[in-house]
């Protein structure tokens, strides 16, 4: 994955496309003693896997506060394994650029089941020795396989282009992208036109795994990113906000991606990123050519392949447990800011969200 970092940069270069990729690194910021005390567990764990300073180091207070200008900052992690990219620029240009390899891609074709050696659309039927799933948050809607990945929505929101000064104060001189050590997931990256773009989790999931053009949109959770935003930078107060969107993630049971296939029926497959995709597609992409041509290389050794996760629970329960599991986040979070130890809840939830 770290490697994969550098493929994505390789490629967008060589093939002309302008996806404005600026490889600055992610910051994971601890702005409490709980959260610090997890930034040093992780990078306590890189350690037990020879992962040395040079792939993820601890910041004190002062060096992440030179990289990121937050709120409350105790200290961070930083890894230079990260690549800020815009993924609508990189999707459209490896679009032109297998078009110009004589390739033919067909949109506004949706899928209605994927069989062995067949594909059932809408518009009729394609045959084809192999095909591939890569369906992510939009897999349940295929026949047969409603539990197999679910929809958990992600949303974002940003600024206007900020000026010079602004961010001088918040920093981010080299496009890392950010997080925090919080519970329920936030992140944010400066963008190539120097807006603020920022997202996290929280917005529901929907009963029977609906993926509705709606529920790309969620007010609740767009006020909820503006007021985090603004505790982590008072800076941004009266600034506009010009865009507010979402989407689903594709998650599966046990959170784990896999890429594989199937040699009886020529399915391959290939997801589960839990939103995690814009680097791991690349990956994934490499490892099923080479699945698919049959080759043994250390892409198709890699411990994902042909990784089958469980299936989720039926509905109701699918409903109640996810949701469940989201809304805990919330409340471990404010659990913390208040006893200042670990949150119980937590620990509770941790295994069933992939922790």
């Amino acid at each position: 994955m770290c490697d994969t970092v550098d493929e994505v940069g390789r490629v967008v270069a060589a093939e002309g496309i302008d996806a404005d990729y600026a490889k600055g690194g992610t910051i994971v910021l601890a702005r409490t003693q709980t959260e610090l005390a997890r930034a040093r567990a992780e990078v306590a764990g890189a350690r037990a896997w020879d992962r040395g300073e040079d792939d993820l180091r601890l910041l004190d207070a002062a060096e992440a506060s030179s990289v990121l200008g937050a709120t409350q900052v105790l200290g961070a992690t930083y890894t230079p394994h990260c690549a800020a990219i815009h993924p609508a620029k990189t999707v459209r240009g490896l679009a032109e650029a297998v078009a110009r390899r004589g390739v033919t891609i067909y949109e506004q074709t949706p899928v209605i089941a994927i069989e062995p050696g067949r594909v059932r659309t809408e518009h009729g039927t394609v045959s084809a020795t192999h095909v591939v799933r890569a369906t992510e948050g939009y897999t349940a809607s295929l026949a047969g396989m409603g539990r197999d990945v679910v929809p958990i929505y992600s949303l974002m929101v940003a600024t206007g282009p900020l000026p010079a000064e602004v961010w001088d104060q918040i920093g981010l001189g080299r496009r890392e992208t950010f997080s925090d050590f919080r519970h329920l997931l936030v992140y944010g990256q400066r963008t190539a036109d120097d807006r603020l773009a920022f997202g996290g989790r929280g917005a529901p999931y929907h009963f029977g795994s609906d993926t509705g053009v709606a529920n790309d949109r969620n007010e609740r959770v767009f006020a909820s990113l503006h007021r985090t935003l603004l505790e982590l930078f008072p800076v941004l107060r009266g600034t506009r906000f010009t865009h507010a969107w979402g989407g689903a993630l594709g998650v599966p049971r046990d959170w784990c991606a896999s890429a594989g296939i199937d040699r009886s029926t020529g399915i391959a497959w290939a997801g589960g990123y839990v939103g995690d995709g814009v680097g791991t597609t690349n990956l994934s992409g490499r490892t099923l050519r080479d699945l698919i041509l049959g080759r043994d290389t250390e892409l198709t050794r890699l411990p994902w392949v042909n990784h089958r996760s469980p299936r989720w629970e039926p509905e109701p329960l699918r409903w109640l447990g996810i949701n469940a599991g989201l809304r805990a986040m919330t409340v471990a979070d404010a659990e913390e800011k208040v006893t200042r130890h670990e949150s119980a809840i937590a620990k509770v939830m941790a295994p069933f969200l992939g922790h």
